[in-house]
């Protein structure tokens, strides 16, 4: 792919496309027949223009009220590209910071842009007051924190934009303060017209019982970190990497700052132009390492969130998934980082590392979000766990390793037929597990020299022995995490001493 792109100007781009006129005139339609403290939700792909879309809203409802608007968004960098596209639309606005503690000036503007936080504790201090807000308009309305704010305009117009249309606490769902939902075009849709690149997955399975849920509902930061930091993690991510994006500008997105910096220091090693981003990262730092991303054709940026929402690079060929989440709103929102399509690119990567697509579909597949925003809990009840992903890996040996048992003719293991045969003669169901070590043990003794070398061997069939024990496990029906854990390192045990057994009659 060319590196010669042509970068169009967010800045400059007023000409609204025709589904973006469409929803906004459905929008205005609703509004013209509902009461005008009502509550609406539209959503649209990350991609889409939701920002183009309702800062044209904002325009046309002041040509035809003589109301103020409020534009509110959770981060500092949203309120203040916002701003500028709303200044493009020709709307006179203004942002409130932390540093505004009054608005005497409040009459020169029609419309308002400010953080949930920094407008809450306006509001609090009494001293504050935007008077004759006829419309509030909510970017990134899944983050429930904006609930706070809805009391302050009970007689307002609100209408939340979002791409994912369910809330960041389920306990808080969408649909106790929205009274309607809008839907936009599809991701494929949006493909298909030429507005949106075109993705395409690679998924490498990759083991998440030793995950743990935290308070929020995702998977949380130190077992991710245990995970993902080991070396067997660390070497699959560079395989990834090289196999399907080398070459490619990339995005890698992990759950810790820990891993991250695993990550980058493994690339580095390994000789590629690599940065590390994360939220204590200085804003000097930060807009260095983003210009150097921006300029450079093969750059790789690894990063822990930071990125998942007011980033805006067109140029990234590829989303590289470092990480499993619970949450369809971040999945969206690491992979709409490359979606945006160019003059030069009308299609992009996607590296999934965390069993994502099998959690959730893959990205251009529809979602039913009208479902989704009335029944969320009966959504995410419906999420297969990661049990019952993993229950249908089939595990394929890499080629590298391969290579080191290669005078062994066949090396697989059907678990699921042997149990069935052991069932059936009333024999011991670890038998199974017997026959099993003994194929793996007479493989590292066939393809080694010494004893040493044999016992070195059975240290690359980690992942083989994980995936025929779970085979196993699931054949005999519920057990406990510990159980199969246990299984493992006996079967480990048990391993290398039938290998020194193995070898002994072999040479002796």
């Amino acid at each position: 792919m060319s590196k010669n792109y042509y970068i169009q100007d967010l800045e400059d781009k007023k000409e609204l496309y025709h589904y973006q006129k469409r929803d906004i005139d459905t929008i205005f339609d609703k509004m013209d027949n509902t009461p005008s403290n009502y509550h609406l939700l539209y959503q649209l792909p990350t991609g889409g223009g939701k920002t183009v879309i309702f800062s044209e809203i904002v325009r046309r409802y002041l040509e035809h009220h003589n109301k103020k608007v409020v534009v509110l968004t959770h981060r500092i960098e949203l309120c203040r590209q916002t701003s500028r596209m709303l200044n493009t639309f020709d709307v006179k606005n203004k942002i409130i910071t932390s540093d505004i503690k009054e608005l005497p000036d409040q009459d020169e503007y029609s419309c308002f842009v400010a953080m949930i936080e920094t407008l809450k504790n306006r509001l609090n201090d009494k001293k504050f007051l935007i008077d004759n807000v006829g419309l509030v308009i909510i970017d990134e309305a899944h983050y429930n924190s904006f609930r706070k704010l809805f009391s302050s305009f009970k007689k307002s117009y609100i209408i939340g934009v979002t791409a994912t249309p369910l809330s960041s606490n389920i306990k808080l769902p969408m649909y106790q303060n929205y009274n309607e939902l809008i839907v936009g075009d599809t991701i494929q849709s949006l493909i298909d017209k030429g507005y949106l690149a075109k993705a395409t997955t690679y998924s490498y399975d990759v083991g998440l019982t030793s995950l743990k849920v935290g308070i929020n509902g995702d998977y949380t930061v130190k077992s991710s970190d245990d995970l993902y930091m080991n070396m067997v993690m660390q070497e699959k991510l560079l395989h990834a990497y090289t196999e399907k994006s080398l070459g490619k500008k990339t995005l890698i997105f992990n759950n810790g700052i820990n891993t991250s910096l695993y990550v980058y220091d493994t690339f580095k090693e390994a000789g590629y132009d690599i940065k590390h981003l994360d939220n204590t990262t200085s804003a000097e730092e930060r807009k260095d390492i983003l210009h150097w991303f921006k300029k450079t054709p093969d750059a790789i940026l690894t990063s822990v969130g930071i990125l998942t929402t007011g980033f805006d690079e067109p140029t990234v060929e590829s989303i590289i998934l470092n990480r499993a989440t619970k949450s369809i709103t971040l999945y969206f929102q690491m992979i709409g980082r490359g979606s945006r399509k160019l003059h030069n690119k009308d299609e992009f990567t996607i590296i999934d590392l965390g069993n994502n697509a099998l959690r959730f579909g893959l990205w251009n597949e529809p979602v039913d979000w009208q479902h989704i925003f009335k029944y969320p809990e009966n959504y995410l009840e419906s999420l297969r766990d990661d049990a019952e992903i993993e229950k249908n890996f089939n595990y394929k040996m890499p080629d590298n390793i391969r290579k080191k048992f290669s005078k062994t003719k066949d090396i697989t293991f059907d678990v699921e037929t042997e149990f069935k045969k052991i069932v059936s003669t009333n024999s011991k169901s670890k038998e199974v597990i017997e026959k099993s070590i003994l194929q793996h043990a007479e493989m590292c003794v066939d393809n080694s020299e010494t004893i040493l070398e044999a016992r070195m061997l059975s240290k690359l069939l980690n992942d083989d022995i994980e995936n025929r024990v779970k085979k196993y496990v699931n054949c005999l029906g519920k057990t406990s995490k510990n159980y199969r854990e246990w299984l493992i390192e006996d079967y480990k045990q048990k391993l290398t001493l039938s290998i020194g057994t193995i070898f002994r009659k072999k040479h002796f």
